[in-house]
């Protein structure tokens, strides 16, 4: 992770949004493929691979006083027009592109109502393409207070239903420690395996070694938050195929614990960074402010933080065939951030060193200028 393959004056040469040639500028300019291209003057800034937040509650819950019931903000979701929704979603995807992320993963988990979770999985369809990526993936939440047959019925029945719909990219499991339901979340995940759809686990809680112990032997996308995992625990995840998602936020709005990322990424497990965007305790958009939190909360250095950030974050998603990284062959999503040197991305807290943002070779973002005519007073 510390291995970024820096290009000091270094070029990209990019045809139908995808990346073509990537190296020293004086070789690319010289290619004939290159003449005649429009050119992009990097001078003085830091080309980095579009950031990928792998991720987020950007749809469920939905934003509202802090604090609110599940069933409130259920009957949020069923009560919102789909055009209400996707309006509001698009506000927020708009700031992450603003911020450089043009990949990102959204979750539902609004509950054990199929009809929910159907209508958040259609809003996100219908804007899983633009200016950002969006992979919608289906999180089971089972209330508190449901009892074994009805949990079972969920899982047999309702999580089978909407796979069948094909809407979801990933299925994610909303994991709690009850022995009781221990079976039964085995069952989920070798339900959704059966339907073709890879898995995520939820591991944000007490005695999370179980759920991550259940994420590797299933051979889990990712386990996610981690926060309650010790130090003598990492091991679990070293050399696996399963990448550690780590979301530092969390800990910035309240009191809160910290994943051990230092220890992971020594104990040879992949890690990845996200947002864990949440309207209600976690609203954050910025991907490079989850870097610097990385780097001053769980010891990781820039350049564990920017892979973390980009490759790390695209095989979270699994889509690190497509993006990631920049090489020859992947899409042209980029950004160009206002630094001279590469590791500022893991220094400023609430800073937007973005330049431009680039999705499939289009600039979907560009900063503006300001307006420095004020009039005098008086």
């Amino acid at each position: 992770m510390n291995e970024l393959g820096v290009i000091r004056d270094g070029a990209l040469l990019i045809r139908g949004g995808i990346l073509e040639e990537v190296g020293p500028t004086r070789r690319v300019e010289n290619l004939a493929a290159a003449r005649g291209a429009r050119e992009i003057d990097a001078t003085g800034r830091i080309v980095l691979p579009g950031l990928v937040d792998s991720h987020t509650h950007l749809l469920y819950p939905p934003p509202g006083e802090r604090g609110a019931t599940e069933p409130g903000a259920a009957a949020t979701m069923r009560t919102s027009s789909a055009w209400l929704l996707e309006s509001r979603l698009l506000t927020y995807l708009e700031a992450m592109v603003r911020h450089g992320t043009t990949t990102v993963e959204v979750k539902t988990g609004c509950g054990p109502d199929p009809g929910i979770e159907t209508k958040a999985l259609r809003v996100l369809a219908a804007l899983r393409k633009g200016a950002i990526d969006v992979t919608p993936t289906f999180l089971l939440r089972v209330p508190q207070d449901a009892g074994d047959v009805e949990m079972a019925r969920i899982v047999t029945e309702v999580a089978p239903k909407i796979y069948g719909r094909g809407m979801a990219c990933f299925a994610d499991l909303y994991w709690d420690n009850r022995p009781a339901r221990q079976s039964l979340y085995a069952r989920y995940l070798q339900v959704a395996a059966a339907n073709g759809l890879p898995f995520k686990v939820h591991a944000d809680g007490p005695g999370c070694a179980a759920a991550v112990a259940l994420a590797v032997g299933h051979r889990a996308t990712s386990v996610d938050h981690l926060e309650h995992m010790s130090l003598e625990q990492t091991d679990l995840l070293a050399n696996s195929r399963t990448v550690a998602t780590l979301l530092p936020a969390r800990a910035l709005y309240g009191p809160g614990r910290v994943a051990p990322g230092r220890a992971l990424i020594e104990s040879g497990a992949a890690v990845a960074l996200a947002s864990n965007f949440n309207a209600h305790h976690t609203p954050m958009f910025n991907m490079q402010t989850v870097m610097a939190l990385a780097c001053a909360e769980m010891a990781l250095t820039p350049e564990e933080a920017i892979s973390a950030a980009t490759i790390n974050g695209a095989h979270a998603v699994a889509r690190a065939d497509r993006i990631g990284s920049l090489e020859p062959g992947k899409d042209a999503d980029l950004v160009l951030l206002n630094a001279e040197d590469y590791r500022d991305a893991g220094r400023y807290i609430g800073s937007n060193l973005v330049h431009l943002t680039m999705k499939r070779g289009r600039c979907v973002y560009r900063e503006g200028t300001v307006d420095q005519t004020v009039p005098e007073q008086g």
